[in-house]
């Protein structure tokens, strides 16, 4: 029986060991891929998910059973663990990169994963992938640290634009624009406003006194910006002093321009004594018009704003004008402007050959406003020569000619082959 048994012992232990050799076989091989992975630019305070590949390259189906990350602002994001893969099949990992300074980041993704051999679990083996992004630097908001109105007449109003620029490296969102103090408004873009790297926007603020003395407020602009929170001081002087308005040059003098023709003259609106704010500038001809204003605009105590008149005559003919220019509902200004209009005096040449009749004594010009209308004598008397000048002609009529042969005894022919001739305009 000691005999029998041995045998039988031996051939056990050998196929023990068969098996420990395949299994320590499979520990070592590395069954699974995880991709290289570049996030590129991402703003810090930002984050961006994407999604890593892990490839099973082997004839077993495989368990994932614990994903981690190093690097940082890298984190693992899902989907939750444990996962399997089947043979020669892939699954989709997801990580989330939020760079926590600007500059470059290098990390890495590794993944734990393990077989099952029949009815037993094979050995844990994991598997590395490179990750790799770059922090970019957050949206910044630039603004002047102040504005001052100067002088403002009690009663009026006066703007100035806030400029607000993003010098930051990535996009940034204004969510508020509020004023604390009396006299100042602010107004501009609907928030909230999207400001991308570079990009500016102006607010307009306005500073409107009612009471004289110095005034003060501050405005508080919130946003998303490395600088959250950022205030501006406004500032202004209320006076009770009126301004008034003068116009320079008191008349404008264009002459006589041709119709159809322009001429411009410049011209300055000032504020005197006091800040104006000009609502209103009017012609009371419109072949005058005013340029170079865009209103309204607040003049201060001694500011001068340029413009232009132009005079376009329709017609021939002297043309005036009065160019107002209105402050509020009291205050004004005014200067003439005169020109006249003129056509251009049109001739018509007319020339024809000579009669072959010998007793010739001279001949007649005839002129029709159609082709088939009624022919009128234009010449006063008799025609001793062989050309016409026809100088009660009018810019773009168009007239029809002939001519007649007189002899000596007044005997006139037939009327000649008929020329069209076209005035041109003006």
């Amino acid at each position: 029986m000691s005999r029998l048994g041995s045998p039988l012992r031996l051939v056990y232990a050998g196929l023990f060991l068969s098996l420990f050799t395949i299994s320590g076989a499979a520990a070592t091989l590395k069954l699974v891929s995880v991709s290289t992975t570049n996030f590129g630019t991402v703003a810090v305070g930002s984050s961006l998910i994407m999604p890593i590949s892990v490839t099973n390259s082997s004839r077993y189906s495989l368990t994932i059973s614990q994903a981690t990350t190093s690097g940082s602002g890298f984190r693992f994001a899902g989907p939750n663990l444990p996962i399997s893969i089947p043979p020669n099949g892939k699954a989709s990992l997801s990580v989330s990169f939020a760079p926590q300074a600007t500059g470059a980041v290098a990390g890495s993704f590794n993944v734990v994963y393990g077989t099952a051999w029949g009815q037993r679990t094979g050995h844990l083996a994991s598997s590395t992938g490179a990750l790799s992004g770059t922090g970019a630097g957050a949206g910044y908001l630039s603004i002047p640290a102040s504005l001052n109105f100067g002088n403002v007449s009690v009663g009026s109003s006066q703007s100035q634009a806030l400029t607000l620029s993003n010098t930051g490296g990535s996009s940034l969102t204004i969510s508020s624009a509020n004023v604390t103090g009396s006299g100042f408004a602010v107004s501009g873009p609907a928030l909230p406003y999207s400001l991308a790297p570079g990009a500016s926007a102006n607010l307009s603020i306005t500073f409107s006194p009612t009471t004289s003395g110095t005034d003060s407020a501050s405005l508080a602009i919130a946003s998303n910006a490395t600088d959250p929170s950022v205030k501006v001081s406004l500032s202004g002087t209320a006076s009770s002093t009126t301004g008034t308005l003068g116009v320079t040059p008191g008349s404008m003098n264009f002459g006589s321009i041709t119709v159809g023709s322009t001429q411009t003259q410049s011209g300055s609106v000032t504020a005197n004594s006091g800040s104006v704010t000009l609502s209103s500038a009017s012609s009371s001809n419109s072949a005058f018009t005013i340029g170079g204003l865009s209103l309204p605009v607040t003049l201060a105590a001694g500011q001068s704003l340029p413009f232009t008149v132009t005079f376009a005559p329709k017609a021939a003919g002297s043309a005036s004008a009065s160019i107002s220019f209105l402050a509020g509902s009291s205050t004004s200004a005014s200067e003439t402007a005169t020109g006249s209009g003129a056509t251009l005096q049109h001739t018509v040449d007319l020339s024809w050959n000579a009669s072959t009749s010998t007793s010739v004594a001279g001949y007649n010009v005839y002129r029709a406003t159609s082709s088939s209308g009624s022919y009128s004598r234009i010449n006063s008397a008799l025609n001793p020569s062989m050309s016409y000048t026809d100088s009660a002609v009018q810019s773009g009529q168009t007239y029809y000619y002939a001519t007649t042969a007189v002899d000596s005894s007044g005997a006139e022919s037939t009327y000649s082959n008929q020329v069209q001739v076209t005035v041109p305009l003006p």
